[in-house]
């Protein structure tokens, strides 16, 4: 319709004033229009759909009673992550909304996320708690058996920290030498984790080195910042790896760490540590005394006892020179005698031996055999000869029916010049000239290969042949 009549009739081309967006196009306006205006803002919600595929990235749905977006939180952002999200936990996430272009869908950028209502060193503190109690490795029957007289002791903690000083004052009251170690680490801060798991494992390497029966791992109180790496996983695990002994002393009596709850034993304190060792040595250096008593009291009745028993058996006792004496005659006897038998036991026995020897002689199935083996080897002649008469007159049989097969077989009868003719297409064989029409399709085959021909004329009359002979081989007049 032209322009002048869409004003008459009031219609307007609106498609020409409009201005139109491809969907690409569309979908980067909304993008930087949400990211301009929704930047580093806090959105509150409960974790759900959590899932991590092995890009390590982090994707799942946050949700209230009434909504949800979604979220990503991207492993570059989960470094100073202290808990491990999961579904159902109710958190704060930081972050700014974004436009994933290719599906149209806006998403939350996480960048910080921190639990509600509890703090997350706590929330990472309980979930790793959990975990290690699900794998058994609070249970008391894994723990390593402590040494009843601990001598060569290795220490893990700072070298310029409290604890160590305290421990050398109380361990200066042993009633034993020591010989103690100290592998210096840091016991605070980003890097200690990994210098004390690492310290641990030396620690279990060189063992059988320095003969260490009992490791310490102890650093002095402080918040829970502070006390943190020792409530890290790859420490946990180094002590559960160790194969020595693992006393773990960190922070106050108030303070319960990971690495308490896998050690091998728990002391409050570092001082307490000391203390322990100490009261072990001593009561090791009573028990000793103890026992040394009661053996020597145990010795002193024994020989007393064993003493009266000797004075009785001297006084009973005959003169052993007698005694030998009677002892020779006896032995004389008995060899006397055992000759005696020895030598009526061999003549009964030769006499046993030849009566079997003759029966056996007798009895020798040699000749048997002997006239078993021709006879055998006879009867193999003849079966060999019958299985060659047998094989040579099948053999004839055999040609006799292939050249009578041969004879009978109409390839033979093809190979001498004839052919079978079939009429197209339904295969019929055909035996007169009359079954098949001019210009019809028929199918010839030879002794070797097949003919498709095409019908040009139809004789039937029998009494001539075919390019101008006869039956008797004559040409035509």
């Amino acid at each position: 319709m032209p322009k002048d009549s869409w004003d008459k009739v009031g219609i307007y081309p609106i498609l020409q004033e409009t201005r139109v967006f491809t969907v690409s196009h569309l979908n980067t306006q909304i993008k930087a229009l949400l990211e301009s205006n929704y930047r580093y803002i806090w959105v509150r919600g409960e974790i759900s759909n959590f899932r991590m595929p092995a890009s390590g990235h982090c994707y799942f749905t946050l949700k209230d009673e009434e909504s949800q977006i979604r979220a990503v939180l991207f492993r570059s952002h989960q470094r100073n992550l202290r808990f491990n999200p999961e579904d159902g936990l109710e958190v704060l996430c930081q972050g700014r909304i974004s436009v994933y272009e290719p599906r149209g869908e806006y998403q939350l950028i996480v960048e910080i996320m921190e639990p509600k209502g509890v703090g997350a060193l706590q929330l990472a503190f309980e979930q790793l708690k959990k975990k290690l109690a699900a794998e058994g490795l609070f249970d008391p029957a894994r723990k390593l058996a402590l040494p009843l007289c601990p001598h060569n002791i290795a220490m893990i903690t700072s070298a310029t920290g409290a604890a160590i000083r305290d421990m050398l004052r109380i361990l200066k009251r042993s009633p034993y030498p020591l010989n103690l170690y100290l592998l210096s680490v840091r016991v605070q801060g980003q890097e200690a984790a990994r210098e004390i798991a690492a310290a641990i494992k030396s620690a279990d390497e060189l063992a059988d080195r320095f003969e260490w029966d009992l490791l310490i791992v102890s650093r002095g109180g402080g918040s829970i910042e502070d006390l943190w790496p020792f409530n890290e996983e790859i420490v946990a695990r180094a002590i559960v790896d160790c194969s020595i002994p693992v006393i773990s002393a960190v922070g106050h009596e108030i303070d319960i760490t990971i690495s308490d709850l896998v050690a091998d034993l728990r002391a409050p304190t570092p001082t307490a540590a000391s203390e322990w060792i100490i009261a072990r040595l001593e009561e090791f250096q009573r028990n000793i005394c103890k026992h040394t008593e009661n053996l020597h009291q145990r010795m002193v009745q024994k020989l007393a006892a064993h003493g009266h028993v000797l004075n009785f058996f001297q006084k009973r006792l005959i003169d052993p020179r007698k005694r030998l004496e009677d002892l020779h005659l006896y032995v004389d006897d008995r060899f006397d005698r055992l000759q005696l038998a020895l030598v009526r036991r061999l003549e009964k026995l030769s006499t046993s031996y030849n009566h079997v020897a003759e029966k056996l002689y007798f009895y020798n199935p040699q000749k048997n055999i002997l006239q078993y083996r021709a006879l055998l080897n006879q009867h193999s002649r003849s079966l060999l000869l019958h299985l060659r008469n047998v094989m040579d007159k099948n053999r004839f049989d055999l040609q006799k029916l292939l050249s009578k097969l041969e004879s009978l077989s109409p390839l033979g009868v093809l190979a001498r010049g004839y052919s079978i003719t079939y009429r197209l297409p339904d295969l019929k064989v055909l035996r007169a000239a009359g079954e098949v029409d001019s210009g019809r399709q028929i199918k010839v085959q030879l002794g070797r290969g097949l003919l498709e021909c095409t019908v040009d004329r139809v004789e039937e009359d029998n009494s001539r042949f075919p390019f101008g002979r006869n039956y008797h081989g004559q040409e035509e007049k």
